[in-house]
């Protein structure tokens, strides 16, 4: 009697957790590919008769439709069904990039894990001989997760070496500190690393600058914002409040210059509308430039009392 297939391990590895890992490891289906179970169908035990529903499919028809696929893929290697199997292990990048990324810092993004994950588990398809018996499922997280590994490597800009020492200092304090029941002085760590004081308190330095802490975590350290964009001044941005005033001030202004006289209005717009001088409005109204400088004067003082008298 062929037992049901578990449902497909589509969540998140922590809700799973060990279940989870000794499934993939076991070689349990870790997703429903519409491609393979249409391949199951077309192999499965019994005859070439149409394919039965995917809720109706036993865990030996899934199963016979990745060894079709694996039979395909070996004698013929085709980029449609690689991307097939890609598709059907999808879910074991997810995981392994999930208990890869516990424990690392803040600033390191699940997706760019997975992203390095899909690169291994490519190579692992590429590379993965299925007639030498072994299961897929324990290959392809080994290869996913040195992928993974690799690219977080790569984009450390931290010697190895300092690492390696990092690590060294801290087995060392494990150590002294069960050894003496307390924190351990720096004279007390350099003897058991064998190191000057000097070195070690030089060692201090180099080890501030592995030390990474996001932006954003920084600056809302305490504050109910947590947004970068709400903290960061910009300076080329527009004042909201200079621009309602700037605004207010026109409209003033224009209301003052519609109380003006005629004549008035045309001087204080050929002058300051169209830039002509006092010498070309003279001979547009007919009259010298002296008495368009008198004219200029008296709009001047009479829009200066309007806007007084407003604000």
């Amino acid at each position: 009697m062929t037992r049901r297939p578990e449902p497909a391990a589509h969540a998140h590895p922590h809700e799973h957790g060990e279940h989870a890992e000794s499934h993939a490891e076991n070689g349990g289906p870790m997703t429903a590919d519409p491609h393979v179970t249409e391949a199951a169908g077309k192999h499965r035990p019994g005859g070439d008769g149409p394919a039965v529903a995917p809720e109706a499919r036993t865990g030996y028809e899934v199963d016979a439709g990745i060894q079709a696929l694996w039979r395909e893929f070996t004698e013929s290697p085709d980029q449609i069904v690689r991307d097939r199997l890609v598709l059907h292990y999808a879910p074991l990048v997810k995981y392994v990039a999930g208990r890869v990324g516990t424990g690392l810092p803040t600033h390191v993004d699940v997706g760019d894990l997975i992203q390095s994950g899909i690169f291994g588990l490519v190579d692992a398809i590429e590379k993965f001989e299925p007639a030498r018996g072994l299961r897929f499922e324990t290959y392809a997280m080994q290869r996913i997760r040195g992928a993974i590994l690799d690219d977080l490597r790569s984009q450390d800009w931290v010697p190895r070496a300092v690492r390696s020492k990092a690590r060294e200092a801290e087995r060392a304090l494990e150590r002294l500190g069960a050894r003496l029941n307390r924190t351990p002085t720096d004279a007390e760590l350099a003897a058991e690393l064998e190191i000057s004081v000097d070195d070690l308190r030089e060692f201090y330095g180099q080890m501030q600058l592995t030390s990474v802490i996001a932006l954003e975590d920084l600056v809302a350290a305490g504050k109910d914002s947590g947004s970068l964009v709400d903290t960061l001044p910009d300076d080329g941005a527009v004042d909201p409040v200079a621009v309602l005033v700037d605004q207010d001030n026109r409209r003033q202004l224009a209301q003052a210059i519609a109380q003006l006289t005629e004549r008035d209005r045309i001087v204080v717009g050929l002058y300051y509308f169209e830039s002509l001088t006092l010498a070309e409005i003279g001979k547009v109204l007919g009259v010298t430039e002296s008495r368009v400088s008198q004219l200029h004067t008296r709009a001047v003082m009479r829009l200066r009392a309007k806007l007084v008298e407003q604000a």
